[in-house]
Order: structure tokens, then sequence, then C-alpha cells
């Protein structure tokens, strides 16, 4: 028979854990998305292309990852198994984009760039200006960082059911009355704990 202290902790831990992974996965995302991917050597220029010039969606894919991880940590029932479907599907998408650059890197990956600075367009003309594209390490730090996203989902998925309903704990106009008082706090209640106006120390 488990203890009530002990199944509150696990169900604690297993959101902070699928909060956490969506945070950092859609913050690492981020991030790779303002670095340089590749550069391309066209004429005498080498032309540095950053993530989200590399892959235009990258960057509203990654800021959708950060939202969903804030949200996720507040829902109910249904909505984390919808939120879960929602970080595999945009930690997909980021993974799968991030890995066409980074295994077979083209012109066209650069092509927002090399029209920026030569004035010419379409995929075959920008294809025989460029020379050679040379790759940083940030695509596939940025498709792991997609993974981590799709592990958030998975791991929501497996254990959502378990996790403390939002707002539990709370009775008669906000108070902790309703939590179990041996139960540990994670950094969620507390952050709850403090913008309802309680001590979480108490």
């Amino acid at each position: 028979m488990t203890a009530p202290g002990r199944t509150t902790a696990t169900s604690a831990r297993g959101r902070s854990i699928a909060v956490l992974a969506a945070l950092v996965g859609g913050a690492l995302a981020l991030i790779g998305s303002t670095q340089t991917w590749l550069t391309a050597s066209v004429a005498e220029a080498v032309l540095p292309v950053s993530g989200a010039e590399a892959v235009s969606v990258l960057r509203p894919l990654a800021l959708a990852a950060l939202a969903l991880s804030l949200v996720l940590a507040i829902v109910g029932l249904a909505l984390r198994y919808v939120l879960a479907a929602v970080a595999i599907a945009v930690g997909g998408a980021i993974s799968w984009l991030s890995l066409n650059v980074a295994l077979a890197p083209s012109a066209s990956a650069a092509s927002s760039v090399v029209t920026e600075h030569t004035g010419i367009a379409g995929d075959a003309a920008i294809a025989d200006l460029v020379q050679g594209i040379a790759l940083t390490p940030w695509p596939a730090t940025t498709a792991a960082a997609g993974m981590v996203v799709v592990a958030a989902g998975v791991w929501t998925f497996a254990t959502a059911h378990r996790w403390k309903r939002s707002g539990r704990k709370y009775e008669k106009g906000g108070s902790r009355a309703g939590r179990d008082e041996a139960a540990p706090l994670d950094a969620i209640d507390s952050w709850d704990d403090l913008s309802r106006g309680d001590d979480p120390t108490r």
C-alpha cells in the first residue's frame, strides 16, 4: 500500500519533470534559432545563416513549446492529454526540420540570406551562386532540443492521470486546508501559494 505523502510526491515530480522538459527543450530551440547554423560561400563572401533564417518556422515552434510548458502546469486532466499531443507534434516538427538541415544541407536553407545579399532569388539561381556550405553543431543541437519536447509529451501521456489536480488544495477562498499537510511541496505548489497570498513554509 502506497502512503498518501509518497503518492503526492510522485505526482508532483511527474508534473515537474514534464514542465521542465518542455521548458528546457523550447528554450534551447529558441536559442538555436538565433545561432549560426551554416555559412554559405557566395563569390568572395561567406554569409552566416541563423536557425530562424534556415527554417522560417523554427522560432514560432520554439515559442509554442515554451508557452505549452507554462500552461501544462495548471490545466486539468483532459487538457494535459491535448497538450501532450501538441508537444509531440511541435517537438517532432522542430527535430525533423532541424535534421533536414543537419543531414542534407542545401543552398535553399541559405536562400533568404543569399537573396538579401545579392538581390537574386529563385532556388536554381541561388544553387548556382552558392559555392559551398559549412555546418555548425546548432542544427543537430536544435534537433535534440525538439526530441526533449517530444519526451515531455510522451511523459505527460504516461503520468498525467497521476498528477494532482490544479487548485485542488484550495478551499474557502484559497486556503491550503484541503492539502495533506504532510505532503511535500514542489516548486509549482509553492508558486501557487505565494500567488494566493499564503506562506508555503507554514
